[in-house]
């Protein structure tokens, strides 16, 4: 039922050098956020200039619009750091939003109209054209809507003496095996068990009426109070059909066994034209762009995966031609919702357990995955995202030859996790532990889980009046904290920064905007 782990643990037991390298794991936190009135409603105001520029600021920018602020903290190898990092982000955005606030919840806010919407602007350069014209495309494709909602995501990567240690180990029973490979062997393990973490974490099990636009007997969806909408057991509708998947892209087959593949298959789905998209055409009737291209994808980042491989681009290089020279850096976790129980919208016993569940995904058996495998692992992520509360609910194992209830499941994968755990705690004095077994109470009493606990919430005031009085409370509370790590003094040279950046490049612009697009598609093929 649970992939075997036992010559990982006799690996790790032996070698408590390995053990302690795993304290230099790099991480990093994606957080975003809409900004909102005081009323509750999307603001429809531009990115606001004290921060700066959105394409060129290393910390805040914009995601899909210019109402979605996205805060990017460094990569540390302390959990802590990162953590309070984020926070000075935020603490300094929300102070610095002339009366606005931010919203707390994944799924998005109130929206009067999803014309008001305006798409993330980065300016003149060809580079910033580039952008907005891809959030152009994904509007003309899926929807303004579904582009604000908003989410966490979570960067990890093991440190390179860990990766020379395990390449050696023998029980991998392989020669030449590539840090990718590595990557690819977690990968397929995360997808079998990533409905572990919706269904821990999951916070978007009600989603506002104004989202909706006649949606909701088509998913079935119950009416609380207050324009309020949810299904009773669900834990993130944001990760559902609903949400922030589509059904266009469930046509893709993307092989998780090897580099080689993936990038094959990406790029198939990036030179393949779409019907739908053919129809909608590159430009409209004045010659104005509307997106990209025609096919299957823009570019890579519109295959919205639940985890991504990825390196940091240098050079304007695309991630499939860094991915195909240079191989996996580090992994972006994308199926966080945002948690409104912390106003930074994450907290420290996630990272744990993200940290210790990534672990256990590399150490555990990782056979390749068949597209029959694959396809049951997304049945039993759609059923968790759901109804994964629901007493009983049962999920798929064994490549969908059993059904067995997801209590019984979890409790076997945190047996193997403690494991793990014990010996990180004796190497490294952590309380990955303790962590577990908090955990563990979830998994006996599902109301304990994070959508069982903000449901009654939600249903007592409406989703639209939660929200609102979550983010002002937070705004409160920001108000009375001091700074932690940075200063006003750093945010102002960040913007200053930000400014003469996005200037340089707007006068490197040497070739016009169509030019700049096949040249972009020459490099990449």
């Amino acid at each position: 039922m649970i992939p075997d782990i036992s010559k990982s643990l006799i690996w790790l037991r032996e070698n408590p050098n390995i053990l302690c390298s795993l304290r230099y794991i790099k991480r990093g936190v994606e957080r975003e956020g809409l900004r909102i009135t005081q009323s509750g409603k999307l603001a429809n105001t531009l990115h606001p200039k004290v921060f700066g520029k959105a394409l060129t600021h290393p910390w805040i920018t914009t995601d899909f619009s210019e109402s979605l602020l996205e805060f990017i903290t460094p990569t540390h190898t302390d959990v802590k750091y990162i953590l309070t990092f984020l926070q000075d982000l935020y603490r300094y955005s929300i102070l610095n939003l002339n009366g606005e606030l931010i919203w707390p919840l994944s799924m998005p806010c109130f929206i009067d109209n999803p014309n008001n919407i305006i798409i993330a602007k980065y300016g003149d350069s060809n580079i910033g054209r580039f952008k907005t014209l891809y959030r152009e495309g994904l509007k003309h494709r899926y929807g303004s809507l579904m582009q604000i909602i908003s989410g966490v995501h979570y960067n990890f990567s093991f440190p390179s003496i860990f990766w020379n240690e395990w390449k050696k180990n023998n029980f991998q029973n392989k020669r030449n095996l590539s840090i990718s490979d590595g990557y690819f062997n977690l990968i397929r393990n995360y997808y079998r068990f990533n409905w572990l973490i919706p269904y821990l974490f999951g916070t978007s099990p009600a989603i506002s009426g104004s989202f909706l636009q006649g949606k909701e007997k088509r998913f079935f969806l119950k009416k609380g109070v207050k324009n309020t909408y949810y299904l009773p057991y669900a834990t993130s509708l944001r990760m559902s059909s609903l949400g922030y998947t589509n059904d266009i892209q469930d046509k893709l087959t993307i092989s998780y066994n090897n580099l080689k593949n993936y990038i094959k298959n990406l790029k198939n789905a990036m030179s393949k034209p779409f019907a739908k998209f053919s129809k909608l055409g590159i430009k409209n009737k004045i010659g104005q762009y509307i997106q990209i291209n025609t096919n299957l994808l823009q570019i890579e980042n519109e295959f919205y995966a639940p985890i991504r491989p990825k390196r940091i681009l240098k050079n304007h290089r695309s991630l499939i031609d860094a991915l195909s020279k240079d191989g996996i850096e580090y992994l972006e976790i994308r199926i966080l919702d945002i948690n409104p129980f912390n106003h930074i919208g994450v907290d420290k016993l996630q990272i744990n357990f993200l940290d210790l569940f990534l672990i256990w995904c590399l150490c555990a058996d990782s056979p390749p995955m068949n597209k029959k495998e694959f396809k049951v692992c997304k049945i039993n992520f759609k059923n968790v995202v759901l109804k994964g509360r629901k007493p009983g609910q049962v999920i798929y194992v064994l490549n969908k030859k059993t059904l067995i209830p997801i209590r019984e499941v979890a409790k076997s994968f945190f047996h193997d996790l403690l494991k793990i755990a014990y010996l990180l705690d004796m190497a490294l004095n952590t309380k990955y532990e303790k962590i577990c077994i908090k955990l563990m109470n979830m998994v006996e009493n599902p109301e304990l889980t994070y959508s069982g606990q903000l449901l009654s919430s939600i249903l007592e005031k409406g989703i639209d009046e939660y929200g609102l009085e979550l983010a002002k409370n937070y705004y409160q509370k920001v108000k009375k904290e001091s700074y932690q790590i940075l200063n006003n003094n750093d945010f102002y040279h960040k913007k200053l920064y930000s400014i003469e950046k996005q200037k340089r490049l707007e006068k490197e612009n040497k070739i016009s905007f169509d030019d700049y697009l096949k040249m972009y598609f020459l490099k990449k093929y």
